[in-house]
Formats: structure tokens, sequence, C-alpha cells
């Protein structure tokens, strides 16, 4: 399974990269894929997360091809 995984904002700067793409093989999730793809660091506080553009949860199942993103939330004023 093939999976693009991008970060943005503060996230892309405390990580050093935009995105990363991840090979691996069985079903996973969202959360899944964080570990995966940053050897296995603890999730920062507040952090969302998108399936193909859309809004998920940790427990979402993602699929071959998909794009999975990582990003602060983000605040206004």
């Amino acid at each position: 399974m093939s999976i693009k995984v991008r970060y943005f904002a503060s996230l892309k700067e405390s990580l050093g990269r935009s995105e990363y793409d991840l090979e691996f093989e069985g079903i996973a999730t969202v959360s899944d894929v964080w570990r995966r793809a940053n050897d296995g660091k603890p999730l920062p506080d507040n952090l969302l997360a998108a399936v193909n553009m859309e809004y998920v949860d940790w427990n979402s199942i993602v699929k071959d091809g998909d794009e999975v993103a990582f990003f602060p939330p983000v605040t206004g004023g």
C-alpha cells in the first residue's frame, strides 16, 4: 500500500519535511500512518488529520493511494 503523507504549518517546520511517501502492508488507521511515518513519535496535542482533504478521526481506515494530511489547529483573529 502506498500513502502520501503531508504536513502543514508549524508541524512541517518541527518535523523538517512537508511530505513523505509511506509504503506498508495491511490495513492501517490514520494513527498507524502517523506512527509509521514519524518513527513512533507521540502525537502532538490538538493535531488534526484529513484523508483526501476531509477531516477524519484517528481510527479512520486508509486505503492504497490515499493522501493523509496532519496539521495543527488554525486560529484566526
